[in-house]
């Protein structure tokens, strides 16, 4: 930091009611947030966590229309459930508000009239689509079409989530309406719009040349932006559900969610603290960090404190670290395709291993670049790092104190060299761990805090405390003292990761109130005091816990291939005295096996009701094990003329369709037929 402060305020990116929450918003915002709150906790220093559901927008609409219910049920329903997911997973908000409150109405109502009432807004017409039948001007994700750089035909009117491209509404082809599925019209509207381009300078100055410092994915974005010139941006829009434009005649109006949800930062505040807010908001000792993915980056650190900057009493984010996307199993997470791991599903599926979902999401943060989740890594971590070096280290610790001392930590006597080589380890890796926190670098945190386990792993080897108490208790209690002195570290270390962890951790080894300043401290549980029993911290994860979730997701995956399959076009018009030339018959298969060097062929051995015949068929590549077609009956086409592949005679066409996935599959009768029966 440039600058030393009185207090933080940690924003985090406020979450759609519209679902529950994924590991992708985990490990891009809310873990980071709440490892760093939690630091900043211990060392003493004065924070505020805010957090809280943003319950405004058209994505909150559109599933109400689909579930016949009102967007306050929607927004009732998930912000129920956003809220306890999180505090099952110890993310420690100070307040998680909404942005349905009065507070919230109030404080975005106060906020746009000030600015109004400033002239900092420009009111412009423009024409927009709009749903006669409906009645109503199309927000754009009430807008579906075609988009027209991918093709996709099921784009949105503000994004192709197929290949990704943000879109106008109008750049759709053949766009029609999500509500009625009417064609649109466009039709004259009039909004009021904020004047980006009148902050272009100062916002240049205040990232590009005061904020050097931040991460090189966020300055790199606001560059670009501010590169190609910033351009006005409207704060209304036509649409039933949101807060009001406090102006008059601005009815059926309501403030972009854009506009309204980042004021939610403060209305939250509000709540937690009244008109203390001001300290937090507008004390120029408060330093402020917004937390959120990349892509709000632009809403961060351009947009929102433009409306900082037009309203002139508020302080700007000192901050703004934000992370990369998160993929799950190679693929993007979608909320709209169900790929993902839902935090409320996670809890319920892995109970009292919250840690272990905290661990594996710091471990592959996003933090500068994409990064990968996959159950097989989950569990490998778990076994081969939670289970294996610190639940390891701590248990051997505990355990040979109640063996040799019968739980009472024994008082240290002379250090030897390997003594001091772990002590000076331990404060050398608190150091850099001090150093990754404050620059907001948590995997390489966490990765020091795993080291502290690793050196305390690698002590009880080199001294091996077994073998010396045959000999020598006095050099066994310094060991031993050594060794739960370096638990009591790992407690602290591993606070801000593992907070459950480290709360059993406390209780087994009866510390009182830690902070980051006893950190590298070895007295901090006193020779004489009695520790609880061995308890494991983490458990080895087996396979079939994990299978079940790689099978959800494939069957997710096998879903989605369905329900975006559609059958090819028809082929043009075939006569019926064509189509009678066609012999397809039913037959018996007696025989399946691949033909050799050919990927693609099967030969199959067919009872056709006047003897046997030799059919071949290309659709190996659809079954691995071709046996299986073995005593199956299937139609096949008769009378085609003979033709050699592969030096061998095929005598007629097996008959297949191609399924979701893509695969062949054998068409048969689904009862019992006999061989050479006419299918017609």
């Amino acid at each position: 930091m440039s600058k030393e402060f009185k207090r933080t305020l940690i924003t985090t990116a406020l979450p759609y009611a519209n679902g529950p929450v994924h590991i992708g918003h985990l490990a891009g915002v809310y873990v980071p947030a709440d490892i760093y709150a939690r630091y900043l906790r211990l060392k003493g220093e004065e924070v505020l966590l805010i957090g809280g559901s943003d319950e405004h927008g058209v994505p909150i609409t559109i599933k109400a229309k689909k579930e016949g219910v009102t967007p306050q049920d929607i927004v009732d329903r998930y912000h129920n459930i956003i809220k306890d997911s999180f505090e099952g997973l110890g993310i420690s908000f100070d307040v998680y508000g909404r942005t349905t409150s009065e507070t919230h109405r109030k404080t975005a109502s106060d906020f746009f009239r000030r600015l109004y009432d400033k002239g900092e807004f420009v009111e412009k017409t423009s024409m927009q689509l709009y749903d006669e039948e409906a009645g109503q001007f199309l927000a754009d994700r009430y807008v579906t079409g075609t988009c027209p750089h991918c093709g996709n035909e099921h784009a949105y009117g503000d994004q192709c989530e197929a290949c990704g491209t943000s879109l106008n509404a109008t750049d759709l082809i053949n766009p029609k309406s999500a509500i009625t599925g009417n064609v649109p019209v466009m039709k004259e509207t009039s909004h009021w719009y904020l004047p980006l381009d009148k902050w272009q300078k100062p916002l240049e100055k205040w990232i590009l040349e005061d904020h050097k410092e931040w991460k090189s994915n966020v300055y790199g974005q606001c560059k670009s932006w501010l590169d190609m010139g910033l351009q006005p941006r409207a704060v209304s829009r036509d649409l039933d559900w949101g807060i009001p434009v406090p102006v008059e005649g601005a009815d059926g109006k309501v403030l972009y969610v854009w506009f309204d949800a980042p004021i939610g930062y403060i209305s939250n505040t509000i709540d937690l603290v009244g008109d203390d807010y001001t300290k937090w908001w507008k004390d120029p000792e408060t330093r402020m960090l917004h937390f959120i993915g990349k892509d709000n980056i632009v809403f961060h650190c351009i947009v929102f404190p433009a409306m900082l900057m037009a309203d002139g009493s508020f302080n700007l984010p000192d901050n703004v670290p934000a992370n990369e996307f998160l993929n799950l199993e190679d693929d993007k997470i979608s909320t709209s395709r169900n790929w993902a791991v839902w935090l409320h599903e996670y809890l319920e599926d892995f109970p009292g291993k919250q840690d272990v979902l905290r661990y594996v999401l710091t471990a592959n943060a996003p933090e500068t670049k994409d990064n990968n989740f996959t159950w097989k890594d989950f569990q490998a971590r778990n076994n081969s790092e939670l289970v294996a070096i610190l639940g390891n280290f701590v248990n051997r610790a505990v355990v040979l104190t109640h063996k040799y001392f019968d739980g009472v930590v024994p008082a240290a006597g002379e250090l030897q060299d390997v003594d001091n080589a772990l002590i000076n380890e331990i404060r050398k890796l608190k150091a850099e761990m001090t150093e990754a926190l404050d620059t907001f670098h948590f995997r390489e945190a966490l990765k020091l805090a795993m080291d502290m386990a690793r050196a305390g792993n690698k002590y009880l080897q080199e001294t091996e405390p077994w073998k010396i108490a045959k000999t020598d208790m006095e050099r066994t209690a310094t060991v031993l003292n050594i060794a739960i002195q370096t638990c009591a570290n790992l407690s602290i270390a591993f606070e801000p990761f593992l907070p459950f962890m480290s709360a059993k951790l406390i209780n087994m080894l009866g510390e009182g109130k830690i902070s980051w300043d006893m950190l590298g401290n070895f007295d901090i549980v006193p020779a004489g005091a009695k520790i609880g029993e061995p308890e494991l911290l983490f458990e080895k994860i087996e396979d079939a816990p994990i299978d079940a979730q790689v099978q959800k997701l494939l069957d997710t995956k096998k879903a989605n291939e369905m329900a975006a399959w559609k059958p090819e076009e028809v082929k043009p018009v075939c006569s019926f005295d064509d189509f009678e030339k066609v012999d397809i018959r039913v037959g018996k298969v007696l025989e399946c096996n691949k033909v050799k060097k050919s990927k693609k062929l099967l030969q199959f051995l067919i009872e056709d009701g006047m003897g046997q015949r030799t059919i071949l068929s290309g659709i190996a590549l659809s079954y691995e094990d071709p046996s299986v077609l073995v005593g199956k009956e299937i139609c096949f086409i008769a009378n085609f003329e003979p033709r050699k592949m592969m030096g061998i005679e095929s005598q007629g066409m097996i008959l297949s369709a191609v399924n979701s996935d893509g695969k062949l599959v054998v068409i048969g009768p689904t009862g019992p037929v006999a061989p050479g029966a006419s299918v017609g």
